[in-house]
Parts: structure tokens; sequence; C-alpha cells
């Protein structure tokens, strides 16, 4: 899947309350980081400690990066740097 079609991957998150692209949750945290300044809190930048999950999950969810979830959708595993390096690309385009 090509980072252009990637970043355009939709999900439901609690933390903002409705659906999102990968690209506009990842504008949101960059938002709130600036807003935030010194304040910005790294664990939980948008109310929860699992914002990086989401993103992991989804990557996941659309084979987008090898890894398993669980029969109630959670994680189990991930190639972390294969997803790391997309989401790096993604706010690296932004």
């Amino acid at each position: 899947m090509t980072l252009r079609k990637i970043k355009k991957l939709k999900f439901y998150t609690h933390d903002l309350n409705g659906e999102v692209t990968i690209k506009e949750y990842l504008q949101q945290c960059m938002r709130e980081l600036w807003r935030e300044g010194e304040c910005f809190s790294g664990k939980r930048p948008l109310g929860n400690s699992d914002w990086q999950t989401v993103i992991y999950i989804h990557l996941v969810k659309n084979k987008c990066v090898e890894g398993e979830l669980d029969e109630d959708g959670y994680l189990e595993s991930c190639d972390y740097g294969a997803a790391n390096k997309i989401i790096m690309d993604i706010i690296g385009d932004m």
C-alpha cells in the first residue's frame, strides 16, 4: 500500500470523538504539542496512554505492517520498526 493511501486510512477514535485518518490523527497530536508547549504530556497527548497503539492497530489491521490482533482487536504483536518508519514518513510528508 502506498504512503498516500496509508495516511488516508480512517478509523474511529474515542480520543477525538469520531472517525479520522491517520494523517489527521497525527496532525492533532502535533496541534496538542504546540498548544501545550512545555506542559505537553507525551504519555497522554490526546487523553489516553494508548495513543500510539491506536495507529499500530490500524496499520496491522490494514496489512500495512506485519502483526497480529487478538479476538477483541487488541494488538498482540507488531513490526514496530516498519510501523514507525511509515509514521515518520507520514509526519515528514505533512
